[in-house]
């Protein structure tokens, strides 16, 4: 049975993110070519045990729980990595072995498995997280032991930790354009719903701000806790508050999304007066709650399976090969893989796996990734073309909007007060995690 996720420690969680204030996710067949990188200084850290001819990397999602239906793929994807890599030769001559744990959708479970991988298995590094939730309950982990997370899910910012990696989108790679578009495009009055916990509250708090800014209104805010399928006083707010049409922005996540579409389309709130965007609904979940549901309704990310690029139709290709032809792919099993291939990257261009010398042989890498050209920045994020996509009959999406080229990462949100001007730059100790910007 799922773990829901409980109020007080969501408290515990946003508290660590939003300090005092009120507001608080390669080529298929070949390793991507790495670029040079600017030297960066880095405490000592310790060196992950190898054994004989491999490299133990640890993964870790949820197999299990609420989260599971998003999570299991980004493990296929980020093992189809391994798989390629070992098979052009591994990792300065050595084949990666994973070594997978479930976080159970479970945020304590997620904690304990962190510390097993480093600790027991001494892992190189770690992929791993969904939930915002996860992660900040792993990042002291990490932190304390000086070690490496590659966290693959877009997620609502506010934070550029040493030692994280952030491959999915930022705000303004994901949240922040959609909202524009949707202002110009559907409306501008919104009503929010979300999961309670950490990425969704922040995530509204951005949009409430920025709608404030853009001369949006924000008519209605509910959060559900994750894995609650008690939808139903929540449609009726919108019906409420919206009588006579407008934007849902839907922050659900895990298995409260096929209770609420399902429960949208049964009180006849459709896409055509009640257009949804969704940050964590993508093709896989799609799948899983039924094109009927959701068919007309839009998402926003970096990388869609319908991206029309040379290396996206390798990875789609690898994919299906190995897992099947009725499989799918989508952004955070993009971001999964590619973080795999980056990784590798950064550790040939620093000849071992120390954990410092990676993470500063990480700083310019660049990849042709299926969603485009991205490259590392020195705050640990990655630029990122944005998309915006309707889902079509067959259960994909059709790309409406695309920036024309990608968009650099903003860790600190400049629509919040408590952050604007703020920035992050690891590459320069002197300015570290989060600085004011002259």
């Amino acid at each position: 049975m799922s773990t829901q996720f409980n109020r007080r420690k969501f408290l515990i969680y946003s508290s660590a993110t939003i300090g005092s204030s009120i507001f608080i996710k390669a080529c298929a067949n070949s390793a991507p070519s790495a670029t040079n990188s600017p030297a960066a200084s880095g405490n000592a850290s310790p060196v992950a045990a190898t054994s004989g001819d491999t490299i133990k990397v640890g993964i870790l999602h949820s197999l299990s729980g609420t989260m599971s239906i998003s999570e299991k793929s980004v493990v296929d994807a980020e093992k189809l990595a391994i798989k390629e890599i070992n098979a052009a030769g591994g990792v300065l001559g050595k084949q990666i072995q994973p070594i997978v744990e479930d976080g159970a959708s479970n945020w304590d479970t997620f904690r304990e498995k962190a510390t097993k991988l480093i600790d027991q298995d001494k892992v190189a590094v770690v992929f791993g997280c969904w939930t915002s939730a996860s992660r900040k309950n792993v990042k002291p982990v990490f932190e304390s032991k000086n070690h490496m997370l590659w966290y693959p899910v877009q997620y609502e910012g506010q934070e550029c930790s040493k030692n994280i990696f952030y491959t999915g989108a930022a705000p303004n790679q994901q949240i922040e354009p959609s909202v524009d578009w949707l202002l110009k495009n559907k409306g501008k009055e919104f009503f929010l719903v979300g999961s309670d916990y950490v990425f969704p509250r922040t995530a509204n708090t951005i949009i409430k701000a920025q709608l404030e800014a853009l001369g949006g209104k924000t008519v209605g805010e509910d959060y559900l806790p994750l894995g609650n399928t008690e939808v139903t006083p929540i449609i009726t707010k919108i019906k409420q508050n919206l009588p006579n049409g407008g934007v849902i922005y839907n922050t659900l996540n895990g298995d409260s999304n096929v209770a609420f579409f399902k429960q949208l389309k049964g009180a006849g709130l459709t896409p055509e007066k009640y257009p949804s965007m969704s940050v964590s609904i993508a093709e896989e979940e799609v799948k899983a709650i039924g094109v009927e549901y959701l068919k007309g309704h839009y998402a926003a990310w970096n990388y869609f399976q319908t991206v029309d690029t040379p290396a996206n139709k390798k990875f789609v290709a690898a994919f299906k090969k190995e897992y099947g032809e009725n499989r799918v792919t989508n952004d955070p099993m993009e971001a999964a893989y590619i973080a795999v291939y980056l990784w590798k990257q950064a550790v040939e261009k620093a000849g071992v796996t120390d954990i410092a010398k990676v993470s500063a042989a990480a700083y310019g890498q660049t990849i042709d990734a299926p969603e485009g050209k991205v490259t590392v920045d020195a705050n640990h994020h990655i630029s990122k073309i944005v998309r915006i996509g309707q889902v079509r009959q067959d259960g994909l999406f059709d790309i409406v909007y695309a920036t024309p080229a990608p968009v650099e990462p903003v860790p600190w949100n400049q629509f919040v007060k408590e952050t604007k001007g703020f920035a992050c730059d690891w590459s320069d100790p002197a300015k570290g995690g989060k600085y004011k910007q002259a």
